[in-house]
Parts: C-alpha cells; sequence; structure tokens
C-alpha cells in the first residue's frame, strides 16, 4: 500500500515539474517572438495589431502558470477532494 501511494506521489510530482518546465519554455517564446511580431506590426503598419497576440499569449501563460504551480481559484484542492468524494459515493462509479 505505501509503495502504491509513494509511487502516485512520483508520478503526480513529475508531471508538475513537467507543466513548469513547459511553462517556463513558453514564457521564453513569448518574450522572443512578441518582440519580433511588435518589430514587423513596426515596420508594416501603423495600425498595433501586434497587441493582440501579446494580450492573448500573455493571458494564456498566466492561466498556464496558474496551473502549473497549483493555483486555481475556481477549482482549488477543496473542490477537486469534494468532487473525488462525490464520484466515489455515487453507485455504479
Amino acid at each position: 500500500m505505501e509503495y502504491n501511494r509513494r509511487e502516485a506521489s512520483y508520478i503526480r510530482a513529475s508531471e508538475q515539474v513537467k507543466a513548469i518546465k513547459e511553462f517556463y519554455v513558453s514564457i521564453i517564446l513569448y518574450f522572443i517572438i512578441i518582440p519580433i511580431l511588435i518589430w514587423i506590426n513596426y515596420q508594416t503598419t501603423s495600425f498595433p495589431w501586434a497587441i493582440f497576440p501579446a494580450l492573448g499569449w500573455g493571458f494564456g501563460l498566466v492561466v498556464t502558470g496558474m496551473a502549473a504551480h497549483g493555483i486555481n481559484p475556481l477549482w482549488g484542492k477543496e473542490w477537486e477532494r469534494k468532487k473525488i468524494q462525490e464520484l466515489l459515493n455515487k453507485e455504479g462509479f
């Protein structure tokens, strides 16, 4: 029993580390690609269209970062615990 619990903890930890790593790669790409888009925008037109991908991707980074670090203001650990218990109590599950 203890071995299974440790193995499950290891799997969860490795998944979280992978998510954090992917988040950091996304940040690096953001800070490389967005300035290129801003430069292209500046060279081609006076309309600041580069703000749209910057804001959209930035919002995605915030959400991804929160998920990678276990921060979820809407569906936190308490909600997960209650939902798991609800499913376990359900007949036929």
